[in-house]
């Protein structure tokens, strides 16, 4: 069995498929009202002169109604289809009129009400009702059979309003098919962004893990490197009677070369412990060796295109998890040195207000508009370009602050730079859930 026409259409674009089902419609409307021409012009036979009128009206209307009904069904306007049905009706008119009100007259009422549509143009209905009034009321003074015009105009009224509920409940699966669409596309998007933020976290995390690695390496060789450069120390100055050249090499280069490996083995340290990524348990520690450790961190990043100036007052040892204090303190720092892609001016302090230990990093860079700042600590905000950070850095930092029962405040604006201010404090009243919480990983802002 063939598929019916409709049928076909089904696997089509849906611009493809409207432009064949109007043209179908139209032809199937052409050839009804050619067939009700017909019928009337088979009732006005041998009266040629009304022939010849109502022929010449229908051409004329005919050729109107196509053009103005070329996109019904689709982008259809108020106005063309107020004057195509008010014009058919006109129509109507005349050829009840020129006819007697012959029998075929009437089964345009109906063909005409098929095409109200009210959820278009509310007004559609009333003015369909007025105009079908106004036929049947020219009909009965012109002395047709009061049944006829009541017969039809029910019948008109009952295919107006079937077709204008079909309508209706196409425009209402349409809006529900739409709104299904768009949910499903925001639900893609939000499963791409998924995808793409797992991607980076498996990244980062295989980064952490490559860092802590290379820093093991590095550990080992650096540990005979410097045994033996101390060796060598100790026996050039045990050795009576020194050449200048050596005697330069004991006061200022072996001393200097020490002094440099004792500084790449606390970077490698202070790397190894960053990236580790391990829950740590409560200690004491101190807040300005971890900030002088992260000053070590980011130093290749933050030199030589921002000056760092650390301020660091007297503030007495804490009670929390340093590894973690380090990573708001590199965090904060890597965020500021971003927010000034020309070079700038980073004051990192600590000091102590009342019963709180104050950490504070300002920068001169971009700032921050108010609608940033209210969206700066959810997971994955972030106003850099795609693969130029996470949007976790901020979020970590929130999360570890409030884990040390601190508080977090910023001051920004666009232009002018960002302060951030912790405030930990000092006797903090730690419960069991700062000790089983996990430290979290090391992400960029």
């Amino acid at each position: 069995m063939s598929p019916a026409p409709w049928e076909r259409e089904m696997d089509l674009p849906p611009e493809e498929a409207a432009r064949r089902v109007n043209q179908r419609v139209r032809r199937i409307t052409l050839a009804a009202v050619t067939a009700l021409h017909a019928l009337l012009l088979w009732t006005l036979w041998g009266k040629w002169g009304r022939m010849a009128l109502v022929t010449a009206v229908f051409a004329a209307v005919t050729a109107i109604n196509v053009v103005l009904a070329r996109a019904f069904f689709s982008r259809h306007t108020r106005v063309a289809e107020a004057l195509r049905v008010g014009l058919n009706l006109l129509a109507t008119l005349l050829y009840g009129t020129v006819s007697d009100w012959a029998l075929p007259v009437w089964l345009y009422l109906p063909l005409n009400s098929l095409w109200v549509d009210g959820y278009v143009d509310p007004t559609a209905r009333r003015r369909l009702g007025l105009l079908l009034g106004l036929v049947a009321g020219v009909a009965l003074l012109d002395g047709c059979e009061p049944m006829l015009p009541a017969c039809f105009l029910l019948l008109s009224l009952l295919v107006g309003l079937i077709s204008e509920a079909r309508v209706f409940l196409t425009h209402q699966a349409m809006r529900g098919l739409d709104r299904q669409h768009q949910a499903l596309a925001r639900a893609h998007a939000a499963l791409d962004e998924a995808h793409r933020r797992a991607h980076e976290q498996e990244r980062l995390s295989s980064l952490g893990l490559l860092a802590a690695g290379v820093a093991h390496e590095i550990n080992n060789p650096m540990s005979y490197v410097k045994s033996n450069v101390n060796s060598l120390l100790v026996e050039l100055k045990a050795t009576p009677n020194l050449s200048p050249l050596l005697t330069e090499y004991v006061e200022d280069v072996l001393p200097a070369t020490l002094d440099g490996i004792r500084r790449v083995t606390a970077i490698v340290a202070d790397l190894r412990r960053f990236a580790r990524g391990d829950p740590e348990a409560l200690t004491e520690y101190d807040l300005n060796d971890e900030v002088a450790v992260a000053l070590r961190i980011t130093r290749s990043q933050l030199h030589p295109r921002c000056e760092v100036v650390p301020q660091l007052g007297d503030v007495p040892v804490l009670l929390g998890r340093p590894g973690q204090i380090a990573q708001v303190v590199v965090n904060l720092l890597m965020n500021a040195s971003q927010a000034m892609p020309e070079g700038g001016r980073i004051v990192v302090s600590t000091q102590i207000v009342q019963d709180h230990a104050v950490l504070q990093v300002s920068d001169t860079g971009t700032g921050m508009t108010a609608d940033v700042r209210a969206r700066m600590f959810e997971p994955f905000f972030t106003t850099k370009p795609v693969g130029e950070g996470t949007g976790m850095g901020l979020s970590v930092v929130h999360g570890i602050v409030t884990t040390h029962h601190g508080r977090i405040d910023v001051e920004s604006q666009p232009r002018q730079g960002s302060t951030f201010t912790i405030r930990l404090p000092l006797h903090p009243p730690y419960l069991m859930g700062l000790a089983s919480t996990a430290a979290p990983g090391s992400h960029g802002a």
